[in-house]
């Protein structure tokens, strides 16, 4: 059965920006395993009864750098895999050469594709099941997604210290063996992409914030202890000014179902945190400029000691 086609493949910025500073940093070529996960977008109501399943968005969450999954004719080592169920592809960066996949690069992504035992799980597979030509869909996706990076071929760069990379992003289709390209979203964080975390629930529950102060200084008797209880309570304070108005009881509901509808005082307390800490900044740089400017005084008066002593 052939691969249903994705429509286009989501990376996020970090990720993204990860993989080019490794990219950058690394004296030769690199290449590894993408991992992540595929799901459905939603479907388009349109009168034509004879429009296709909907279409498939693979996003890749995270890389490994991995030099030996592969042997030198481009075949694939199974043994040197383990298995993951979201695995989606790998990827190849190189130096100095053209943005399209290479023979090796081919054969590479022919062998990871044909192996069923990495496919990943589609997620949210089961919106409609009146669609009949959705039933005949398959529910696991191969690992056939293939990003390519490279450095411009040309040496006239204005500067070494700009890194220009370009990247580009194939989906190897296994029946008639071939890649095609694929849009690449970069998704970052901001009102513009909210609906990428529409339907963010947690893995795990919060841990329990205790806040109260354990023990009492007369236990010890010792003023360290006493004074460290007094920089946490001051500090507990701050905290609790940095957080005005967002309890940790409300700050619990932002997370699930309901998230959506608090976002906007997410990102409200975000501007106001930013702006303490703005102001935080601006006070250690003062404190530094006076700090030297105290050190610089008391080394004026040991030079100014030491003339002195010798010349007596």
């Amino acid at each position: 059965m052939e691969d249903p086609p994705l429509q286009k493949i989501a990376i996020s910025g970090p990720t993204l920006a990860s993989l080019i500073q490794r990219f950058s940093t690394s004296p030769s070529a690199i290449h590894g395993l993408l991992f992540g996960h595929v799901t459905h977008l939603p479907l388009t109501l349109s009168d034509d009864s004879s429009s296709s399943a909907p279409t498939l968005l693979a996003t890749v969450t995270g890389f490994l750098c991995s030099p030996s999954f592969y042997d030198s004719s481009g075949t694939v080592l199974p043994s040197a895999l383990r298995p993951h169920s979201s695995l989606l592809g790998w990827f190849s960066a190189r130096r100095r050469s053209p943005l399209r996949p290479s023979m090796r690069e081919f054969s590479v992504t022919s062998s990871l594709s044909s192996l069923s035992q990495f496919s990943s799980p589609i997620d949210n597979s089961n919106p409609n099941l009146n669609n009949s030509n959705y039933r005949e869909q398959p529910f696991l996706f191969p690992p056939c997604v293939f990003l390519l990076l490279a450095s411009p071929p040309s040496d006239n760069a204005p500067s070494s210290h700009v890194h220009t990379h370009e990247y580009r992003a194939f989906q190897f289709r296994t029946g008639p063996q071939c890649f095609e390209p694929r849009s690449l979203d970069v998704v970052n964080i901001g009102p513009a992409f909210r609906g990428h975390y529409g339907a963010f629930s947690s893995n795990s529950r919060l841990p329990a914030l205790d806040c109260g102060l354990r023990g009492s200084p007369m236990d010890e008797g010792s003023d360290e202890r006493l004074s460290g209880m007094k920089q946490a309570a001051k500090d507990q304070r701050e905290l609790d000014g940095c957080a005005e108005g967002f309890e940790i009881g409300r700050l619990s509901r932002m997370v699930g179902s309901d998230a959506r509808s608090y976002t906007e005082g997410l990102e409200e307390l975000y501007q106001k945190m930013l702006v303490k800490i703005q102001n935080l900044t601006s006070l250690v740089e003062k404190s530094s400029a006076m700090v030297l400017e105290q050190e610089n005084h008391n080394r004026k008066l040991k030079h100014k000691i030491l003339r002195s002593a010798a010349a007596e």
